[in-house]
């Protein structure tokens, strides 16, 4: 049985899947990267080694995310694509007829346009992490509230309080001047659901021509307060997939599955790269004037992929081929 992998390393959540070639995920895998992308990726595909089922290979593998560079270099990817792809090809999977897609992750926050069938234009926000899902634990951490019960205080509220949310500084004094003021958790908790809606609408979205259905998947998807404000600020019915937190690693796979590997033998390094020594390191090259910070990434002491020079005479001929 051919299986194929999507991996996802972002800076919040590192997200594996695995899928069937009749496009039906069999695992997947939802995990902290904590600031440690390669040791995250390592666990992960332990647990989805763990789950491969017998009298199956891996056909095809690609990286998605913030870190899909090192991921691919790491793994073996045949493919790698950057997240916009990734997201729209889950989606369009998941609900053909889709027009808009809206994903909030730990980092930042897209946009999507897609006409039929195929995304024509997007938007991100990677300035400001307002609205996003980092934002988002900061503040319930400093309530004091698990950021799973964040959405349900905000549904419990009775009158929204308004909240400044142009950028993660003001909205944290604004809620902490709602507090003093007397406001309740939960109008201050919908307040701020409100907020970072406006936000994304008026920055991310900003020009954009949103039509349904809307698709509305990353992390930040998990919480209702977020998709009740999203919902009544768009007036339109706001879809949630039911994998809404690993979209982009599935998008990965979809797009492995649907681009053969050359002569059908796949990169991928095997599971068993789970349990090497894996470290990346770096130094400024001293050739030309650039100064080019110059990244390798190294398994069990061997270089396998290096990137990061402007002429590219210390990349890596391996490292050419992911790009």
């Amino acid at each position: 049985m051919k299986l194929f992998l999507g991996i996802d390393v972002g800076s919040v959540s590192t997200n594996i899947a695995l899928m069937e070639e009749a496009g039906r995920v069999l695992e997947f895998v939802y995990l902290r990267t904590r600031g440690q992308p390669i040791r995250t990726l390592q666990e992960g595909l332990q647990e989805i080694g763990h789950a491969l089922p017998s009298q199956s290979r891996i056909a095809g593998v690609a990286t998605t995310g913030s870190g899909r560079q090192l991921a691919g270099a790491m793994v073996g990817a045949d493919i790698i694509k950057n997240e916009i792809t990734s997201h729209a090809a889950a989606a369009l999977r998941f609900l053909p007829a889709v027009q808009t897609i809206v994903e909030i992750g730990g980092q930042d926050s897209k946009v999507i346009i897609v006409r039929a069938g195929a995304a024509v234009d997007f938007a991100m926000n990677t300035i400001c992490a307002a609205g996003t899902g980092s934002f988002l634990d900061q503040q319930a951490a400093r309530l004091g509230i698990p950021i799973e019960e964040f959405g349900s205080y905000a549904l419990r509220a009775q009158s929204a309080a308004h909240i400044a949310g142009r950028c993660t500084v003001f909205a944290e004094s604004d809620m902490i001047h709602k507090q003093q003021m007397g406001y309740s958790l939960p109008d201050i908790i919908a307040g701020l659901c409100d907020a970072l809606v406006r936000n994304y609408l008026s920055n991310v979205a900003k020009g954009k021509e949103i039509l349904p259905p809307v698709v509305f998947q990353g992390g930040v998807a998990a919480n209702q307060g977020i998709r009740n404000a999203l919902k009544k600020s768009l007036s339109l019915d706001v879809i949630v997939p039911p994998h809404y937190h690993v979209m982009g690693a599935i998008g990965a796979a979809l797009l492995a599955k649907d681009r053969p590997c050359p002569n059908g033998h796949t990169r991928f390094r095997g599971f068993e790269i789970s349990r090497k020594e894996s470290w990346t390191s770096s130094f400024e090259c001293p050739d030309c004037p650039n100064a080019c910070e110059i990244v390798e990434v190294l398994i069990e002491g061997e270089i396998i992929a290096r990137w990061g020079d402007r002429c590219g005479k210390r990349q890596l001929e391996e490292a050419h081929q992911y790009q």
